[in-house]
């Protein structure tokens, strides 16, 4: 049970962070860069599709993606806070205290993101399928945020 509770709030974990991390980097970046924004998706449906045909035996292959895809994030973040570093000046009080929350935000589910990363690096055999599973439908529900995103910019 404390298992199942545990898989549910890594999903959920997850979903937010990605959500959260197109919504804020599509809200740094003007709303015409479309080449980017797909370029993000293939990106994640490559990561996603790597993972579910990876089994137990090729552990380190998925992790090796996982760590790709969190210093792809770590760029994107630093990226972002440099855009906002440099609007500083002429953003008003709400938008200085907004973009610094998200950026908080962001910095702290990037730590729980790598806590995930380190626990996938201890998955026991029998769990691998339950950790892909969880990662798979954490991607689709991620695919139609994206999706979501993309269409109200």
């Amino acid at each position: 049970m404390k298992n199942n509770a545990l898989k549910n709030i890594n999903l959920l974990f997850i979903t937010a962070l990605f959500a959260t991390i197109v919504s804020v980097s599509f809200a740094a970046q003007p709303s015409t860069d479309k080449a980017t924004a797909k370029a993000v998706k293939e990106k994640i449906e490559e990561a996603a599709e790597a993972i579910r045909n990876y089994s137990v035996d090729q552990r380190d292959e998925a992790l090796k993606k996982a760590k790709v895809a969190l210093d792809d994030l770590d760029d994107r973040i630093d990226t972002m806070e440099t855009r906002i570093n440099n609007k500083w000046d002429r953003m008003d009080q709400l938008a200085r205290k907004k973009a610094t929350a998200a950026l908080a935000a962001l910095r702290k589910q990037r730590n729980e993101a790598a806590e995930w990363y380190g626990g996938l690096k201890h998955a026991s055999n029998n769990a691998w399928e339950d950790v892909k599973k969880g990662f798979l439908n954490s991607y689709h529900e991620l695919r139609e945020r994206f999706d979501k995103v993309q269409n109200e910019l």
